[in-house]
């Protein structure tokens, strides 16, 4: 047993009048020891239900993430002339709304906008559809790669997907409590806040709470974070949604303050249905379908998120230009070169590992 965790959980855990809040160096070596499982199992999950409850602060975060970098993968810069763009969904996955973002990632890409995302397993306590899965059907899987691995295929194809089995096991190794406590413990916050990328980044943070987005601001300002959007988006992720007004934040490092958007995809002529999640394999074939040039409502989607996307990486002087270059890239067979690009790069990087 760790007695110096214990006083940090003691601290949080003390109830509403004599319990308080961590530091950040405080915050960064609960999850430390966390992460190395130098608490005992009985001290980890009493600390996770115990901080749900008091709700972590931004400098928690703050130094639950310093502990991140310091035990976490990280891919190295690559050479690109914008900034690569992370995007942060919840790991516990989708059962309403289909998943955006490997499209999306597409998308950018062939626009030469380079993307990562991260993501594991089905997640407890949601168990909805994680991207891996999604990525798998297209016949991209991320899973049987290590980190060097992806880093090729980031630098080749301007895609990449840190996976928390292979990637990040300590972190992995902290999954279980969440069935075990039932509930969702602030380290799913964290990971909305994640980059595992060292250089010049955009990260993307999904959420669905209005607080998560005021922590995030918070525990960016800490750490010196100036380039971010966060996105009020499709079951807390960056996906922008179509049936509500999508409220964004932005930042960037040539900007003084804060940015606000309120964007309604009817003033971009898209109608106000979100589409709806389909068995994984129908959802792969829809996907394909749209690849293809076929309309459907998950391309008008995909033109509306990606649109958004493509403009804060830059490309198109308004959204309304950005979604017709999307639509542009998916209809002149760009984004379906894309995706057979990172099919074979996968393959060439299996192979040169194997001589």
């Amino acid at each position: 047993m760790s007695t110096t965790f214990r006083d940090l959980l003691k601290k949080i855990g003390s109830g509403p009048h004599t319990g308080k809040d961590l530091n950040r160096q405080e915050a960064a070596d609960a999850t430390r020891m966390m992460l190395l499982q130098e608490a005992t199992p009985a001290q980890i999950g009493a600390f996770m239900i115990a901080h749900r409850i008091k709700r972590p602060t931004g400098e928690e975060l703050a130094g639950m993430l310093d502990a991140y970098d310091e035990l976490g993968p990280k891919l190295r810069p690559i050479s690109s002339d914008r900034p690569v763009t992370v995007l942060c969904s919840p790991y516990d996955g989708r059962d309403r709304t289909m998943p955006l973002s490997p499209l999306t990632a597409l998308v950018l890409a062939a626009a030469n906008c380079p993307v990562i995302l991260h993501g594991g397993r089905r997640m407890p306590t949601k168990e909805g559809v994680p991207l891996i899965d999604i990525w798998q059907g297209l016949g991209i899987d991320w899973s049987v790669l290590s980190l060097a691995q992806v880093q090729r295929v980031l630098e080749k194809t301007g895609v990449g997907f840190v996976y928390l089995p292979a990637h990040f096991p300590l972190a992995n190794g902290l999954v279980p409590y969440r069935e075990e406590i039932g509930k969702r413990p602030p380290f799913a916050t964290l990971e909305l806040l994640w980059s595992p990328y060292a250089g010049d980044a955009h990260v993307v943070v999904g959420f669905v709470h209005p607080p998560t987005e005021n922590m995030a601001r918070n525990a960016f300002a800490l750490r010196g974070t100036t380039r971010f959007s966060t996105v009020k988006g499709l079951e807390g992720s960056c996906d922008l949604p179509r049936e509500r007004t999508a409220i964004i934040g932005f930042s960037d490092p040539n900007q003084a303050e804060f940015g606000r958007l309120h964007l309604h995809s009817r003033d971009y002529g898209f109608a106000s249905d979100n589409v709806p999640l389909e068995p994984t394999e129908l959802a792969v074939e829809q996907m394909m379908a749209v690849l293809q040039g076929q309309s459907s409502e998950l391309m008008e989607s995909l033109a509306w998120n990606s649109g958004f996307y493509l403009w804060r990486c830059g490309i198109g002087s308004t959204i309304e230009e950005a979604i017709a270059t999307s639509r542009e890239l998916v209809s002149q067979g760009q984004v379906m070169r894309k995706l057979k690009e990172l099919r074979e790069t996968l393959v060439s990087v299996q192979l040169t590992s194997q001589v």
